[in-house]
């Protein structure tokens, strides 16, 4: 049950000039870097929702930064916190996960969708719903349930914008009016902080060397993806949901320095790529902005200070992970969630300390050997999936 779940607002939220949007997990890196560039434009955005996990502290001080008009909490026995520490603000407050769906079903001009994991599904069909333009970083909302997003995003009117760096660089380069002319789209991948690192060597790495990308600034589970590399096996299939080309047109290529965020190649041996400073904001601007180019302040690309741009085919000994979620987009049905089920349980073990590093490829793959692969025709179907999942690498775990 939800803590006072605000009721959904299905007429449009409009005042001259400005866009009227919504942040589901505002105090994750994604959602603080939307709100950076929303501070640097005061007059062409206003702020309606705000949502966190766990956070109390930032999200009341988000809300009260922005004037937001709702304030959701997701644990719910954060509720009297939040809403004690929002007193006298004006701001609506809310908790728990019916609060979440309803804050996600009222209609704004624009939704950015942070929430990390499994978590955010729910929450990203109620927002699809709205018929509003849907800035999607939640890769895993459309790795369990593309089927699901895409088919309601059509029904609704609801426009899906990419703002993982890769997808979004496609998003840019891709001509969508001449897909018959694309003969690969090509994934870059950063290759994370273990790049380098022998498997003996990746045996003993530690929380802390898992968190440390050269690169990006990001949240606990997203680092450890980029670790893996399971991240990039997520944006395969995130790819395949959202862009018009067969599978097998899709290559991963790595690229640690992360100028160039991702390629179009035509038949005519033309490479389209798009590039940029490895700094979130320049997606999330784009998609900000879109369908215009708005001046935010974000880092400019300096190449002659980047030097040389390198390239790797990825090393699927070391980082089983790409492989893994192949295997499981061509398994179909159930297989993806599966996927992304155990893998957020094992890197919920790893940085608990419960198993080592090269165990979390290991969890995932045995989750996928020993569980059914079955129809799922819900949003009811994928939770129950999901949960069942999440049992059988506890238990897998459990054995380690």
């Amino acid at each position: 049950m939800s803590i006072s779940a605000a009721a959904a607002d299905t007429s449009p939220k409009t005042t001259a000039g400005l866009r009227h949007v919504s942040i589901f997990g505002s105090t994750g890196s994604v959602g603080v870097s939307t709100l950076d560039l929303i501070a640097g434009a005061p007059d062409k955005f206003s702020v309606d929702v705000l949502t966190a996990n766990e956070n109390v502290s930032l999200l009341a001080e988000q809300a009260r930064q922005f004037s937001a008009g709702l304030a959701v909490i997701a644990d719910e026995s954060k509720y009297a916190e939040l809403k004690s520490s929002l007193a006298g603000s004006g701001i609506e407050v809310a908790a728990g996960r019916d609060a979440l769906i309803a804050a996600a079903g009222r209609k704004v001009d624009w939704v950015m969708l942070a929430i990390v994991g499994a978590a955010g599904l729910a929450p990203a069909l109620a927002a699809v719903r709205t018929g509003s333009i849907i800035a999607i970083a939640n890769k895993e909302a459309l790795v369990c349930s593309g089927d699901l997003v895409l088919g309601d995003a059509k029904k609704y009117g609801a426009t899906l914008l990419p703002v993982d760096s890769e997808h979004n660089a496609i998003f840019q380069v891709l001509d969508f009016d001449q897909i018959d002319t694309v003969e690969r789209l090509i994934l870059t991948a950063s290759g994370g902080p273990f790049l380098d690192f022998t498997l003996d060597q990746m045996k003993s790495v530690t929380r802390e060397q898992a968190l440390a990308h050269p690169n990006w600034d990001m949240g606990a589970k997203i680092s450890i993806d980029s670790a893996t590399m399971m991240n990039k096996g997520l944006e395969y299939i995130e790819a395949v949901r959202l862009f018009p080309v067969s599978p097998e047109k899709i290559d991963i290529l790595v690229h640690p320095q992360s100028v160039i965020h991702s390629m179009v190649e035509y038949r005519d041996g033309s490479v389209l790529a798009q590039m940029g400073a490895p700094d979130m904001r320049t997606p999330i601007s784009y998609t900000l902005g879109w369908p215009e180019r708005h001046s935010f302040p974000a880092e400019r690309l300096d190449l002659a200070k980047t030097g040389s741009l390198t390239f790797l085919e990825p090393d699927l000994l070391r980082f089983p992970a790409i492989r893994l979620a192949r295997e499981a987009l061509f398994a179909g049905k159930s297989a993806p969630t599966t996927l992304n089920a155990s893998n957020e349980v094992a890197v919920h073990g790893f940085l608990t300390g419960a198993i080592g590093f090269l165990d979390i490829a290991a969890v995932v793959e045995e989750c996928l050997n020993r569980a059914q692969v079955v129809d799922l025709s819900s949003i009811e179907d994928i939770f129950e999936c999901d949960r069942q999942s999440r049992e059988l690498a506890r238990t897998v775990m459990a054995s380690i």
